[in-house]
């Protein structure tokens, strides 16, 4: 599946219709983005049962706020609507696939929302 775009008018949506969403924040000038971004596309095409989506933050402040996002490249993950891992910076290829299988395993039965 292929790395969708997300703003603000479709992101609540897209973290309804799906369990698990992958979330790369990124800006156009970053060049560290720019270099992630192969290795994003990587595994969201080993993935088609998670939504990966990409966010820009420049022309999506108010989503890069709600996730306090205060450097780029940061990884998100949503899973049955709830956060549940935020990380700045740019992962290997490795580092990705463990984050994915690991938001696969959790039971979100054991994990308190808010």
């Amino acid at each position: 599946m292929s790395v969708m775009e997300v703003t603000k008018d479709n992101f609540k949506e897209i973290v309804e219709q799906n369990q698990i969403v992958i979330v790369d924040f990124w800006a156009v000038w970053c060049g560290p983005c720019k270099r992630f971004a192969p290795i994003y596309d990587a595994v969201a095409a080993k993935h088609p049962d998670i939504k990966f989506i990409k966010i820009n933050t420049d022309e999506q402040p108010e989503i890069a706020a709600s996730f306090e996002v205060k450097s780029i490249p940061t990884l998100a993950v949503i899973k049955e609507q709830a956060i549940i891992f935020v990380q700045p910076g740019a992962v290997n290829e490795e580092v990705l696939e463990a984050i994915v299988k690991r938001a696969k395993e959790i039971d979100m039965a054991t994990v308190e929302k808010d």
